[in-house]
């Protein structure tokens, strides 16, 4: 306990350098040098290198889910899971990037941001070579390469995954736009291109870029300026 209070850390790791307080962390800490994984899942298998996560593991089979956040009564597998979502209701964003200043509630928000900067992508598609600086970006991206478009449109011959997809892309081609903006006039031929119309008029911009300060009124502008972070 000494320790703490005087800074002293005798014991080193003769692999890296870094130095510990007691001997107990240094064994830890080497395991992931020697990647020595002692600690075996009897259901699937899996190992790890130390107890407390197989511990957290465990209980994706088991389901149990041990620590409740005391605001919203949502419960999670691990301490760290709640701690992060804790950071919802108090608003605080510890992480700060040094080259901008904007700050993340959470570290790996902080490290998708920073490829922003570095313009690193280091996930690739195996299909097609294209790279993208965050993994959800890739496997988005997959998804265009897994699915089948078998119902095409008899007018312009564009195709869909499925019917119902289909179906609202007809309405484009459709003149009929019964639904009316009370502020200015003007119609569209689906309601929810009506509820994001209106929200130009009420200046709501709900959708934020992850990379950037940037928000928009529709999931579809969105995605198409996310489309920059990716190239």
């Amino acid at each position: 306990h000494r320790r703490i209070h005087t800074g002293d850390m005798p014991y080193k790791c003769p692999d890296c350098g870094k130095c510990y307080r007691v001997s107990s962390t240094l064994l830890r800490h080497r395991k992931t040098h020697t990647d020595e994984r002692p600690y075996r899942c009897e259901e699937c298998g899996k190992s790890f290198r130390h107890r407390s996560t197989l511990t957290i593991h465990h209980r994706v089979h088991s389901g149990e889910r041990p620590y409740k956040c005391p605001e919203c009564q949502k419960t999670f597998k691990n301490s760290s899971e709640l701690v992060r979502h804790g950071r919802i209701h108090t608003s605080e964003r510890p992480y700060d990037c040094s080259q901008c200043g904007r700050r993340f509630g959470d570290s790996s928000q902080l490290v998708r941001h920073w490829r922003t900067h570095t313009s690193e992508r280091p996930y690739s598609c195996s299909q097609c070579g294209r790279r993208f600086s965050d993994s959800s970006q890739l496997a988005r991206h997959q998804q265009t390469h897994a699915v089948k478009r078998k119902h095409p449109n008899p007018t312009c011959g564009k195709s869909f995954s499925n019917h119902p997809r289909l179906a609202k892309h007809q309405l484009a081609h459709n003149d009929e736009r019964d639904f009316r903006c009370p502020d200015c006039g003007r119609g569209f031929n689906r309601r929810s291109n009506l509820v994001v119309h209106q929200r130009s008029h009420l200046e709501q911009k709900p959708y934020i870029c992850l990379d950037c300060p940037k928000s928009f009124t529709s999931s579809t502008q969105l995605i198409q300026h996310r489309q920059i972070h990716s190239e």
